[in-house]
């Protein structure tokens, strides 16, 4: 994970940064055809150049940002496993586990919908 080590080692609080660092594994662990990087001061993965997935933090959750047609798409689902959402992002809050299942729809949905994309955000 050496493409969000500087990233990871400027997150002072070492809770939220033992979180993200796990979902990140996580997700690499899962999808080894996964590129990560660090675009806009966030990390986030990509599937032949195409946007996947990107991630933020502040102080009371970690912010998924799978674009807004997948929030849309899934918003029932985020509601039903007790996440907040707003248009574009899912608020997974530090005092609640992280629900990988969600997280696996969320990047089955998109590197499904976005295999032969050949631009960054979706047209």
């Amino acid at each position: 994970m050496i493409e969000f080590s500087e990233y990871l080692n400027n997150i002072e609080d070492i809770n939220i940064k033992n979180r993200l660092t796990t979902i990140l594994k996580w997700i690499k662990e899962t999808y080894p055809n996964l590129i990560g990087a660090i675009k806009w001061k966030q990390p986030m993965f990509m599937l032949n150049n195409a946007f996947i997935i990107g991630f933020s933090y502040s102080k009371n959750h970690i912010a998924i940002a799978p674009e807004q047609v997948v929030v849309e798409q899934f918003s029932e689902q985020i509601k039903a496993y007790g996440y907040n959402h707003t248009k574009m992002l899912i608020q997974f809050p530090h005092n609640k586990e992280v629900n990988y299942e969600l997280l696996k729809m969320l990047i089955d949905y998109n590197i499904l919908n976005k295999k032969n994309s050949t631009s960054f955000w979706r047209k």
